[in-house]
């Protein structure tokens, strides 16, 4: 039997068709037609777009700049405080601005930029073409000649104003994060082998300055603590860099359930322990304590200490436990370092191996 052609549908459930093809059945549409922007047909609202590009090219060259300003121009420790009285909180408030203001400036500014250059002056005609290998001379020629109408067509020989802005913009936009990597790490490590804590130096509270007894630390409580003598360094002088090293958390623990080592029997006054704030991982605060399993904790990246294993780490990325800092007390019951950290403080970094070799030799 032949094939039905009434419109039926065979046993399979299709519907035939009366010789004609699905392209005569349904015609290509084709493109819609080019509908012209008003920079394609007027000559001033393409210098007006032109201008816009150009400006926010050069809001990225100022977010650049405003970047640099704030990483080298604004400094804690630096000359600001001798003009500007600031006070450091304030200093680095600025300076937080600036560079997020700079980066955010620095990379809208590009981005939108060429998003409005392409939408505005480049062509936007829409062709079809079909795909195929370039292989042959003849071929390779054809695609270096579509490059070069691209090239023409963005306008970049017409426009050198936008042009070298763009590649001012372009050049400028990467080094506010070529400038971050200078702050991965010291470039001189020995800055943390050393801090304010000696021999004698009082443990004070943070920020009143108020000196601590042993009998005011009670099982459980937990005190922030600095050296006494870090009142003694103004502003201009590294202030904040030396009480970023400096920094202490004191704890009281019952001695019976802590693990002292034999070297470390005499580093504490009665179960009171000094530890560095400061993780071994990347240098965030650690400050939450947990008095129910004697857990310290880092915010940043989970790192987990345990006081009653002398800080050694239990979980997260931090290399070693925190630095104890050896305490006792003074004639009058006040607690007072018996010496600096016996080993860096702060982030493990790889090549460090050889100061704690040091720092522990010069100990013995």
């Amino acid at each position: 039997m032949g094939s039905h052609s009434d419109g039926t549908p065979h046993e399979s459930g299709t519907v035939a068709t009366t010789g004609t093809t699905a392209m005569e059945r349904f015609p290509d549409p084709g493109l819609p037609p080019h509908r012209p922007r008003l920079t394609d047909v007027d000559d001033r609202a393409a210098k007006r777009a032109e201008r816009q590009v150009v400006l926010l090219f050069l809001i990225s060259v100022i977010g650049s700049v405003l970047f640099f300003v704030g990483y080298f121009g604004v400094r804690v420790d630096g000359p600001i405080y001798d003009v500007t009285n600031t006070a450091p909180t304030q200093a680095l408030q600025l300076q937080n601005l600036l560079l997020g203001l700079g980066i955010a400036l620095g990379m809208f500014g590009i981005g939108l930029g060429v998003v409005h250059w392409a939408r505005t002056l480049m062509p936007d005609h829409e062709l079809v073409e079909s795909r195929h290998a370039v292989r042959t001379e003849e071929q390779r020629a054809e695609a270096q000649s579509i490059l070069t109408t691209i090239y023409d067509e963005s306008g970049i020989k017409r426009r050198p104003l936008l042009r070298n802005t763009l590649i001012g913009a372009a050049v400028l936009a990467p080094l506010p994060f070529v400038g971050l990597l200078k702050d991965l790490g010291p470039t001189n490590l020995d800055v943390l082998k050393e801090t304010l804590w000696d021999e004698g130096i009082r443990l004070v509270r943070d920020p009143s300055g108020t000196p601590i007894k042993a009998s005011d630390v009670t099982l459980g409580s937990t005190f922030h603590v600095v050296p006494e003598n870090l009142s003694t360094i103004g502003h201009n002088e590294g202030y904040l860099d030396e009480k970023a090293k400096a920094v202490v958390l004191l704890m009281r623990l019952d001695p019976e359930s802590v693990n002292v080592s034999p070297e470390r029997a005499d580093w504490n006054v009665d179960g009171i322990f000094a530890y560095s704030k400061v993780c071994t991982h990347v240098g965030c605060p650690v400050a939450l304590y947990e008095q129910q399993t004697h857990h310290l904790l880092c915010p940043c990246h989970q790192s987990t200490f345990d006081l009653t294993n002398e800080c050694e780490v239990i979980f997260g990325p931090a290399a070693r436990p925190l630095p104890q800092l050896p305490i006792t007390v003074d004639d009058e019951g006040y607690l007072v370092a018996r010496s600096d950290f016996q080993e860096p403080v702060g982030p493990t970094y790889s090549q460090r191996g050889t100061h704690v070799e040091e720092m522990q030799g010069e100990a013995n």
